[in-house]
């Protein structure tokens, strides 16, 4: 399954400004946010840590890579291209866990 067609199994992520990850010690190590060229990676990253409780294990990284699917080869082959692909790359082959916080949109104006 093609990238695109991925993302369309994927929940929605149109109630998220954005998702922060955060190493071990609880520091914010990257934020991906609901914005065009963001998007699939936070829906993405977002099912990863639905599925594994609030967290990206070495495990959730691996099927993230999987879900990646075309863009995952092309980060391999172009490093630093995909910095959201290099990240899962590196966390699946870690053992470290990651956690995924939420930041809810906020409500249009009426």
């Amino acid at each position: 399954m093609n990238f695109s067609a991925r993302l369309q199994q994927l929940p929605s992520v149109a109630d998220l400004s954005a998702l922060h990850l955060l190493d071990p010690d609880g520091q914010v190590i990257a934020t991906l946010e609901n914005k065009p060229g963001q998007a699939g990676s936070l829906a993405v990253y977002n099912a990863l840590s639905t599925l594994y409780g609030g967290t990206i294990t070495p495990a959730a990284a691996s099927l993230g890579l999987e879900w990646y699917a075309e863009h995952t080869a092309d980060a391999h082959a172009h490093p630093g291209k995909h910095p959201n692909i290099d990240r899962l790359v590196a966390w699946a082959s870690g053992t470290a866990s990651y956690r995924a916080q939420r930041v809810p949109a906020l409500p249009a104006a009426a």
